[in-house]
């Protein structure tokens, strides 16, 4: 599993949505945006790329995925450990059922798999 960079891109979200600089699409910022919305599985950024209006929608649902499945995730790996610890490995595994119900972004659906996977062999 490659763990992708997100810190140009946080960077570029941050600039823009929090100190209101504003979105030029550049080619490097196009290629950063296009490449990050594969990387957190939305379909034709390419057509959100058309529009400013396009393109600032497409910041903020691509910081989105990254923001909301980084929480989801964490917090479900907290409440699966505190789980184990307890002995609790049925419920530990349905914090990650929970998060691949309706995670879309791949790494965090991979990671959650990979916790899954491991406590297979657990009680």
């Amino acid at each position: 599993m490659n763990t992708p960079n997100w810190s140009s891109f946080r960077d570029l979200a941050r600039r823009v949505l929090r100190e209101d600089a504003p979105l030029t699409l550049t080619g490097d910022t196009r290629a950063l945006m296009l490449r990050t919305a594969e990387e957190v599985a939305i379909p034709d950024a390419a057509t959100a790329l058309n529009t400013s209006a396009g393109a600032l929608a497409l910041l903020r649902e691509i910081e989105r995925r990254i923001a909301e499945g980084s929480n989801r995730l964490t917090d479900a790996l907290n409440l699966m450990w505190k789980l184990q610890q307890q002995g609790d490995f049925d419920s530990a595994r349905q914090q990650m059922r929970d998060v691949l119900a309706v995670e879309v972004v791949p790494y965090y659906r991979e990671l959650a798999m990979e916790q899954l996977d491991g406590m297979a062999d657990e009680p």
